[in-house]
């Protein structure tokens, strides 16, 4: 029998901004799905307990979060970054795999955000549904990702009037700032932008942990603000054992 395998999008982490076809899918599966990397990262439980308390807050039935233990991504050769994330992607799609096959019953996946948006869940599900071990049929939710909230909160418009937008991340910064002026960074943990030549031509809108009760903004030319970003990061990173920041950076334009 063919099953549910849903990925569900549940925004950055605030209950109220969870969608309602999202809170519909909650209620229709057997069981929820979420990676569980404390493992390797402790301070990630506190990602478990958000998304338990999201299901709490929106499921009137009641329900069973099943977690997974997420492998390790190997980090030793930065020159082969694509390979050690495909060879990570696999070890997760058989641990996902493993998990339908010892929990039968439609499933929906417990993403943070946006399924589409820097998340692998996508590229899992469809490896799945390839190796043909597990008859499952893929629903995705789209749920609202961090980049929104963080214009939302700066009250910004994303793209300057007629132009684009880049959307990348703190390990590709330099190389796409070099030929474009308005780029939201992703998954940036040494805060690239510290190393953009020009601080002083470039205005930034970053935000930390957005969605959560320890949600922090910054805005301002990067040169003047670029120090109280760092240190706030290394706090909020300290305090809990992870942080999720994005930020917006734009040179010039309105």
């Amino acid at each position: 029998m063919t099953r549910r395998l849903a990925l569900v999008g549940l925004g950055p982490g605030d209950p109220d901004l969870v969608t309602a076809q999202a809170v519909r899918v909650l209620n229709e599966v057997d069981y929820f799905l979420v990676a569980d990397k404390s493992e390797q990262h402790p301070g990630t439980a506190d990602l478990i307990a958000m998304r338990e308390a999201i299901c709490a807050r929106h499921v009137r039935k009641k329900w069973r979060l099943v977690t997974v233990p997420d492998p390790e991504r190997d980090r030793t050769d930065p020159a082969d970054y694509t390979g050690a994330v495909q060879t990570w992607h696999e070890a997760r799609t058989v641990c996902w795999e493993q998990t339908l096959l010892d929990n039968p019953g439609d499933t929906a996946v417990l993403v943070w955000g946006d399924p589409a948006l820097y998340d692998s869940s996508i590229r899992l599900a469809h490896r799945i549904v390839e190796r043909g071990v597990v008859d499952v049929e893929v629903e995705i939710v789209p749920g609202l990702s961090s980049v929104q909230l963080l214009a939302a909160r700066h009250g910004v418009v994303l793209n300057t009037i007629g132009g684009p937008i880049t959307l990348t991340t703190g390990r590709r910064l330099l190389e796409d700032a070099a030929s474009g002026d308005n780029l939201v960074v992703m998954l940036d943990g040494a805060l690239t932008c510290r190393r953009l030549p020009d601080p002083a031509g470039w205005r930034i809108w970053w935000g930390a942990n957005l969605g959560s009760a320890h949600e922090q903004l910054v805005a301002g030319h990067l040169d003047r603000v670029v120090d109280d970003i760092w240190a706030r990061r290394a706090i909020a990173k300290r305090a809990r054992g992870w942080v999720m920041d994005t930020y917006l950076l734009r040179r010039g334009g309105v």
